[in-house]
């Protein structure tokens, strides 16, 4: 295209009536009329992963508002449970033991491990049975569920929650030391006493926060190696001996 210009001589014309500037060379003539209109694309359009993700993002959020629901009503159950029943069956003892301090009053960490590990023989989870002097008063204890301070609070829940249970297996399965914490790896199975019998099957680990000044636990925050939903479904599922057997006839 460049060598048929340039051996071309061009004499520019302006053509008012037209609109349009025309070259009329002496060997050449071109005479463009070409009509062009310039048309305007608008696209829209939303990103499916966006919408997916956006989902998938509000699932979690919508487990945990009925985990949240869940945990406080059971809490409520327990503690409306609890008038109805007689004293010794819902007032866990106390293991008042007063564990080994130092000079400083520092407790020992040793001794707070030991009583811990003797707490999951006795089931503190859901008997409420625990070594209160391993613990501050303003304990956070936490959970998928909530997180909230005060030990006497969480004894209270542990034996609300263990009136509501038919049947009740813990078992400490390995314990872990570190700097600033313990953690213990546990396994948990319980048959709760609603009229549907649900089975409640879960493993997990607790990691116990020792205070600096008093070496006490001042954080018990468990954690549940199964989906929260999962929890909620369990809950919600009539176990295999509810229904009644079909007979024949």
């Amino acid at each position: 295209m460049a060598n048929i210009f340039s051996n071309a001589s061009f004499t520019p014309r302006l053509t008012a009536q037209h609109h349009h500037l025309s070259f009329q060379p002496n060997h050449l003539s071109l005479q463009p009329n070409h009509r062009y209109s310039v048309c305007r694309i608008c696209c829209s359009g939303e990103n499916p992963k966006s919408k997916s993700t956006s989902n998938t993002e509000s699932q979690p959020e919508n487990a945990n508002v009925v985990l949240k629901v869940a945990w406080y009503a059971s809490e409520f159950l327990g503690i409306a449970t609890s008038f109805f029943n007689p004293p010794s069956k819902v007032e866990a003892p106390e293991t008042a033991l007063e564990l080994a301090r130092d000079g400083s009053g520092v407790v020992d960490r040793a001794g707070v491990v030991k009583s811990i590990k003797d707490d999951f023989e006795r089931s503190y989870f859901v008997t409420g049975n625990l070594t209160l002097d391993a613990y501050e008063e303003d304990c956070e204890f936490a959970d998928p569920a909530s997180s909230f301070k005060g030990l006497q609070r969480f004894k209270r829940n542990c034996t609300n929650f263990g009136s509501l249970l038919k049947k009740s297996n813990m078992k400490l399965m390995k314990w872990e030391d570190f700097e600033d914490k313990g953690i213990g790896h546990w396994r948990f199975s319980c048959i709760l006493s609603f009229p549907w019998r649900p089975i409640l099957s879960a493993s997990g680990y607790t990691e116990y926060y020792f205070d600096e000044k008093s070496g006490k636990v001042s954080r018990h925050v468990e954690h549940w190696n199964v989906p929260k939903m999962v929890l909620l479904k369990q809950i919600l599922k009539p176990s295999r001996g509810f229904w009644p057997k079909k007979t024949g006839g």
